[in-house]
């Protein structure tokens, strides 16, 4: 099994570097691991012209969609800022996760295809907001965001996401245990929903033009 961690911290050495370390190191043996930081790619992260032309990738770019394309099992951790990601990581999702490469909508009715079926992920949220806050003031919606109109709406299945808070005020030293455990769980538990459905989509898209929208 490939699997591709994926640190979304615009800095190094923060909680997001510490609990891929976690998850790395429970990861059961005779997988295949890679990790990524987005602070080290060099890259624009605006999608310029939208998908009404294509916006060449550069080098470190094109190295990442490898990955994610050969991937079984991807991991992305991120501070959750203004109920978001990161600005580098929204932006890198905005030139990665392009029409023909992740998914495709149909010509002639709503719906569309999820290229990226055939793997899973897990995504690991640390913010200064109480997971339960999260829930019921804000109805989870970074939470449903990247379930549903992310890396779900790709066909990544499952996608299970942790949210860890708050963690200001001493509160991830005082929780790490506990989370450790819950980072350790997911870790060791990886199985993509329908592994056979995983096709390899770079080549093919890398071959087209990106549709107009």
């Amino acid at each position: 099994m490939n699997i591709l961690l994926l640190d979304g911290h615009p800095d190094a050495s923060r909680l997001t570097s510490h609990v891929l370390e976690i998850y790395r190191r429970s990861l059961p043996s005779g997988v295949s691991v890679e990790s990524v930081a987005i602070r080290d790619l060099s890259f624009s992260p605006i999608l310029r012209h939208g998908y009404a032309r294509r916006t060449e990738w550069e080098p470190d770019l094109l190295r990442l969609a490898e990955k994610i394309d050969s991937c079984d099992h991807l991991v992305v951790a991120f501070p959750m800022w203004w109920g978001s990601e990161p600005a580098e990581l929204k932006g890198l999702i905005d030139r990665l996760f392009l029409p023909g490469f992740t998914f495709a909508y149909h010509l002639d009715d709503p719906w569309w295809d999820r290229f990226m079926a055939g793997r899973s992920a897990d995504v690991i949220a640390t913010m200064d907001t109480p997971p339960i806050y999260l829930r019921w003031a804000y109805g989870n919606a970074l939470v449903k965001r990247w379930k549903r109109q992310v890396l779900g709406f790709c066909g990544f299945k499952p996608v299970r996401v942790l949210a860890l808070g708050p963690v200001k005020g001493g509160e991830a030293d005082r929780r790490m245990e506990k989370w450790s455990t819950r980072i350790e769980k997911l870790a060791r538990s990886i199985k993509p929903a329908k592994p056979q459905e995983k096709q390899l989509r770079l080549t093919n898209f890398l071959g087209k033009s990106a549709p107009r929208t």
